[in-house]
């Protein structure tokens, strides 16, 4: 999804190793750590975007909601800027995106499993390989999984159409029918793709919080047709989950 056509758009080689965390005797996988109970950030690429999260979460001031910037590297910078700031126990990366046909209809939510960059790797004579298969680092970072569950489960019971799944972060918003079913044959657990969840999550995992994702389905990932994709009723639907996030986080 092409999160710079929305309204009012605005060191390490191993982003995913075990970090220690202060106190702790031991590393701390990306799937063990949970949301604390304490002040949620939750990180968008644009302004229409954090509007709708705004709306849903009724002025709540557990919750801090940025506009980052569309893209990984504007992700992960505004994200580990406001960590800087604050105190967070969990981070969200949430906003529109496009959804797999079979998958993700539109007018759905996602709750991602897992963030995976796709884009990052090589092409080679055999295809892709990621920077994971060329011995630079994990490409993904794990959400925990019981927020996760818990996260679906909610959204489902507030009669909201919801799956789980990895959400791919891609650079360039998938086009063509050929792209779409490579990176499907690719990443056979993806339900859904957007420009920023990946950045975000890094950057919380540097300091051991928790992050999530959540994407409202505004497109089918495949053939560019910017007249079909339905951006309101996508960030209606975000406005709707960010409502249900008051209830679990």
């Amino acid at each position: 999804m092409d999160s710079t056509e929305l309204p009012d758009a605005a060191d390490s080689k191993h982003p995913n190793e075990l970090k220690y965390i202060p106190g702790r005797e031991a590393p701390v996988p990306p799937e063990q750590l949970t949301p604390a109970a304490d002040q949620v950030l939750i990180v968008t690429a644009v302004a229409a975007e954090r509007d709708a999260v705004l709306r849903g979460l009724q002025g709540s001031r557990r919750f801090h909601v940025i506009a980052a910037g569309a893209g990984t590297a504007a992700a992960a910078a505004g994200t580990a800027a406001a960590l800087a700031a604050g105190s967070y126990g969990c981070v969200i990366s949430a906003g529109i995106g496009g959804g797999f046909p079979g998958r993700a209809p539109v007018g759905s939510l996602v709750v991602a499993s897992e963030m995976h960059d796709a884009a990052l790797g090589a092409e080679t004579p055999e295809g892709f390989r990621s920077a994971a298969e060329l011995g630079f680092g994990s490409v993904s970072v794990p959400a925990p999984s019981g927020t996760v569950q818990a996260l679906a489960a909610a959204l489902a019971a507030a009669g909201l159409t919801v799956s789980t799944g990895t959400v791919l972060t891609v650079s360039t918003a998938t086009g063509t029918a050929g792209t779409a079913a490579a990176l499907a044959a690719r990443h056979p657990q993806a339900a859904a793709e957007a420009m920023e969840g990946h950045g975000v999550a890094v950057a919380a995992h540097k300091l051991g919080i928790a992050a999530l994702e959540l994407r409202a389905i505004s497109n089918p990932v495949g053939p560019r047709d910017r007249a079909a994709w339905k951006i309101n009723e996508a960030l209606d639907a975000l406005t709707a989950a960010a409502a249900i996030l008051l209830e679990v986080l």
